[in-house]
């Protein structure tokens, strides 16, 4: 069987192209991947969506979202990942990594982006219950209390200034006293009088309560060894994204750091294969711009199947 549009990937911007595809009557076939949800399965409280004036779980968001696709007709295929896409035949070719075999005439790649860890082995049961990888997701829980940033780069700068708004103390740290971050940036962050700095130190353990909430962290000096102990009500890893590429072939035009790039509007450099969400965007990696996107590739999607006289 040849479906009209294979959608790779879940969260806001797969299930948003597979709304609109499936209302569209093309019957999308989508691949909800390891992590059905993406991202948002492990934000605990979303307050900045449209629509949900009281908030909204992450999960819960996402259950939404997959059974408004469900009920125009999306067909799902659970917990498997795509290894490969061919891209040389018509119809495109899509293996998985348990040796299925899918057809399709056109594909959303939606894969979203990853944030980079620590590697702290409570890093991941702490994330979201006051670690996060996201400010602008997640600063308006942390009002009133001192919290700490990870990172060197830009997006580490742009946190911590963020974070300001509501915390009253921002401590960024770093392992060494060379940045990334470029100068108009750094220049920002350290003329605000809410940020202090812990320079050659690194984070080798978290400290939370019984209730999982962060408490503070251990350093550790970069140059000597010794460690302290550092008071916090939170923690944010901004050591930078990992698109999930890494299953696409060359034909696909990527950034240095694998993002793919967009030709006018979600197309991506192979014809009838687009993009939404985390995939593409380096920038805002928001649930809402992800769910635009993904509209926008479901578009442009219909349009390419319209014109080629597919569906």
């Amino acid at each position: 069987m040849v479906h009209n549009v294979a959608i790779i990937g879940s969260g806001p911007a797969g299930y948003t192209a597979a709304i609109y595809n499936s209302r569209a009557g093309l019957e999308p076939l989508q691949f909800e991947g390891m992590q059905p949800g993406g991202q948002l399965t492990i934000t605990n409280d979303v307050e900045n969506y449209p629509g949900f004036p009281d908030g909204i779980t992450g999960p819960e968001m996402m259950v939404q979202f997959r059974k408004q696709a469900e009920k125009f007709g999306t067909e799902f295929v659970e917990y498997k990942n795509i290894k490969s896409v061919d891209t040389s035949k018509r119809p495109f070719v899509l293996e998985d990594e348990m040796g299925g075999s899918y057809e399709a005439h056109t594909v959303i790649i939606a894969t979203g982006a990853r944030a980079k860890a620590l590697g702290l082995k409570k890093e991941k049961e702490l994330m979201g219950y006051g670690v996060s990888a996201c400010a602008t997701c997640d600063g308006a829980f942390f009002k009133g209390r001192e919290v700490v940033v990870v990172g060197a780069g830009d997006t580490a700068m742009e946190e911590a200034i963020f974070l300001t708004r509501f915390c009253t103390k921002v401590t960024i740290i770093h392992r060494r006293d060379v940045f990334r971050a470029s100068k108009i940036m750094l220049e920002r962050a350290r003329a605000n009088p809410k940020i202090e700095w812990k320079l050659f130190e690194k984070v080798v353990d978290i400290y939370h309560d019984e209730k999982k909430a962060v408490t503070g962290v251990q350093l550790e000096n970069t140059e000597d060894g010794t460690r302290q102990d550092l008071t916090c009500g939170g923690m944010f890893v901004a050591i930078g994204h990992q698109p999930n590429t890494e299953f696409l072939g060359e034909e696909f035009d990527r950034d240095a750091v694998g993002y793919l790039k967009l030709k006018g509007g979600t197309k991506t450099s192979v014809e009838g294969v687009f993009a939404a969400g985390d995939v593409h965007d380096p920038l805002y990696r928001q649930a809402i711009t992800a769910a635009g996107m993904g509209c926008a590739a479901a578009l442009e999607a219909q349009h390419y199947l319209t014109e080629k006289g597919l569906a």
